[in-house]
């Protein structure tokens, strides 16, 4: 589904990634573990296309995407990829309907396409009696749940979450990380994710562990 080959990626002096390879299969839930600074979050971005590598290639389904440029490669992240991070990144004068639509409108779809994706969602996610209301009306899971599905409304194949539970309670950390399986055995996809969370690692079908920019191991 998912190939990296030789990924390097420096800040100035600072080598935050060293040449990583790795393969992500379709409906695969993978976990990336290790220490902060270990260059995981910075895979997740150049794995995401919102930030590029300063060598290697990364390939979907066979297509290098390396080669996109511009408004193509917009369009490749807007249809293929939802992103979930820690802070839900809801925008806070828009309901969570609102919310959710956002990325089906960057796609083009119409107002009531969106409104119907979204709605469905949300209620899938048990959020259908919050559809009006606002992320400060909305309890801290509630506003991930909406991340989440604004996340889905594209129909993504690939899901990526940046210790997508790493700002809630224990409660609310045990439901999502029973939701992202959930979102695979129901649409399929295949999900990354960046955690600290040994739990959630552990569920995973495979942890990948970094260590100063370099994969130590896959199992």
């Amino acid at each position: 589904m998912i190939r990296t080959a030789g990924i390097t990626k420096a800040y100035g002096e600072l080598k935050v990634l060293k040449g990583i390879d790795l393969q992500i299969e379709d409906k695969e839930v993978v976990s990336i573990v290790g220490a902060s600074g270990a260059g995981k979050t910075t895979l997740l971005q150049i794995i995401g296309t919102l930030d590029r590598p300063d060598s290697g290639t990364i390939f979907y389904n066979g297509s290098d995407i390396s080669k996109l440029n511009g408004r193509a490669l917009s369009a490749f992240r807007n249809s293929n990829i939802g992103f979930v991070f820690q802070f839900h990144q809801l925008l806070p004068e828009f309901t969570a309907l609102e919310n959710v639509c956002i990325p089906a409108y960057i796609a083009g779809k119409s107002k009531s396409e969106a409104e119907a994706r979204a709605a469905e969602l949300l209620g899938f996610l048990n959020l259908s009696e919050r559809l009006s209301h606002k992320p400060s009306e909305l309890s801290g899971g509630e506003q991930q749940r909406v991340a989440v599905a604004r996340a889905l409304v594209n129909n993504p194949s690939v899901i990526l979450a940046d210790e997508p539970s790493g700002n809630l309670d224990t409660e609310n950390k045990n439901e999502l990380h029973k939701l992202f399986f959930k979102l695979r055995d129901t649409f399929g996809q295949t999900i990354i994710i960046v955690t600290h969370d040994r739990q959630l690692a552990a569920m995973s079908d495979r942890i990948v562990h970094i260590k100063d920019g370099l994969i130590l191991t896959e199992a």
